[in-house]
């Protein structure tokens, strides 16, 4: 039987297996060049045989020479954020607050009588952006553009006022204020919202995606919940818990990794909790200042005592913890947490890591949750905000070599979600022809793969007998892929447990 999307794949023919039997295959024996038929059952890998050795059985995918590779995860993202986001107008290649303003004004109002703009990118503006000039364009409808960091909003007279809040001719609210606006402008139709999750989740998985980390703001349970009972089977997903809901989880019994139904899609996933602020809104705590304010070393949103409490109690409780932690200061504070709690999980972003902190990553058998594409992004705000810096911007290799566990994601919708584009701004630290940006960072493509699958750098997906079936075929091998190549690879099919949830 030919294979069709959604059909459980017994057989997946005539492939050939990534990796020649380096770190991603225990298996020696394989050869990068044969081909092979990779035998599945009960959700499984069964056995490996070379190409017409077995018989083959039941429903077969006929990979017709392309490369099998474990299916990836993205270990950081905002579901519900990303999935709007995708749907709303962006104004990322605006170079100036007027030319933002006049790309805002253009995105439709929306039922509620609000306007939302996406992707603000204001670090780099030669001046600031200020009320009048949003005033000028949008008029009296509420106006709101979101930075691309998430991390602050741009707002009209009409939206502030909407919102409450004095103007003080900038229009501007950052950290806890922004994200609180952010809850107000995600919170639509149920109905719609699950609609945009579902179209988002499976362009995903046509990318190869098996899995993510989904951090939205929120108490996730009910909408997972929800979710899968609608008939949501794209992706797995591990789910976050905010501070503000602790207490809640625990109350509940919820332990990470427990799953929500009997098909173990959606697990419990850890505590959430944002330490410091962001590059691009100069809130990230450094040890010195920001070339443009000098007395400004951004701020720690949360005390050392109230971390140590947080991760005290959902350690208690069975539930890993999530720290994100952008500046040096923000880094150690988290480590110095994880030290004195003894807590399990990972460290959000790690984009300016003291040199002495890097191996307590590893002692502390603390995760680096990373994102590449943001080095990418964020190379020219790096080098005019952070050049004082003493500390290791955007370090990747240095974190692998101390031996870290490397967990690779996107942050969508701050970056695309695409682990393609990921992995190529690990490997290669570049984009649209730029030479490589502090090259020494760079990832082996083995490990960036490892690190884009669910165990990741350190206890990546394994393609051998008894493996978990959640793979993908896709059209080059990407250990040895060109940048370009390794950004674009074609996705022929993608698998959960042997169930195809994407089919080209």
């Amino acid at each position: 039987m030919t294979a069709a999307r959604g059909a459980r794949v017994d057989v997946i023919s005539d492939v050939r297996i990534a990796g020649e039997g380096r770190e991603l295959l225990p298996l020696a024996a394989i050869d990068p060049g044969a081909r092979y038929d990779v035998h599945l059952a009960h959700g499984i890998i069964a056995d490996i045989a070379p190409a017409g050795a077995l018989p083959r059985r039941g429903t077969v995918l006929d990979a017709d020479g392309a490369w099998l590779i474990p299916g990836l995860w993205d270990h950081h993202v905002h579901v519900l954020q990303w999935a709007l986001g995708l749907e709303r107008v962006s104004v990322k290649d605006a170079a100036s607050p007027a030319e933002a303003a006049r790309l805002a004004a253009a995105a439709p109002v929306r039922s509620d009588g609000r306007r939302i703009a996406v992707e603000m990118r204001d670090a780099l503006w030669p001046e600031p952006p200020s009320t009048a000039a949003l005033d000028a364009v949008t008029g009296d409808v509420p106006t709101y553009l979101l930075n691309l960091d998430l991390h602050s909003v741009w707002m009209n007279s009409a939206a502030l006022r909407r919102e409450g809040i004095a103007s003080d001719g900038v229009g501007v609210v950052r950290e806890e204020a922004a994200f609180a606006i952010a809850r107000v402008l995600n919170d639509v139709p149920v109905a719609d919202g699950d609609a945009a999750v579902a179209r988002a989740a499976q362009a995903a998985a046509g990318r190869g995606l098996v899995g993510l980390v989904d951090l939205d703001m929120t108490w996730n349970e009910d909408p997972w919940r929800r979710r899968l009972a609608g008939g949501f089977d794209a992706l797995r997903v591990d789910f976050g818990i905010y501070p503000q809901h602790l207490d809640r989880a625990v109350s509940l019994g919820l332990r990470s990794g427990d799953p929500l139904d009997a098909s173990e899609l959606v697990r419990v996933g850890p505590l959430k909790v944002i330490t410091d602020g962001s590059l691009g809104t100069r809130t990230a705590a450094c040890s010195h200042g920001y070339a443009d304010d000098p007395a400004n070393h951004g701020v720690l949103t949360v005390g050392d005592d109230e971390l140590v409490e947080l991760m005290t109690a959902a350690t208690a409780a069975g539930i890993g913890c999530a720290i994100h932690a952008i500046g040096d200061v923000a880094n150690t504070r988290a480590l110095d947490a994880f030290g004195a709690t003894g807590a399990v999980g990972r460290i959000e972003h790690a984009q300016l890591v003291r040199h002495a902190d890097l191996a307590r990553f590893a002692r502390l058998d603390v995760g680096a949750s990373i994102q590449p594409a943001h080095a990418v992004d964020d190379r020219d705000l790096a080098d005019e905000l952070w050049p004082g810096q003493t500390a290791l911007a955007y370090p990747m290799r240095s974190l692998r070599d101390a031996g870290a566990n490397l967990l690779l994601g996107s942050d969508a919708p701050v970056a695309p979600l695409d682990p393609w584009a990921s992995m190529a701004a690990a490997v290669f630290r570049t984009r649209d022809g730029r030479a490589p940006w502090r090259p020494e960072e760079r990832l082996d493509p083995a490990t960036a793969l490892a690190g884009s699958t669910y165990g990741g750098s350190l206890a990546g997906a394994r393609i051998e007998p008894g493996a978990l079936a959640d793979l993908a075929v896709v059209a080059h091998d990407p250990l040895t892929a060109s940048e370009p190549d390794l950004r674009t690879i074609p996705v022929h099919a993608t698998m959960i447990a042997g169930r195809l949830t994407h089919l080209a």
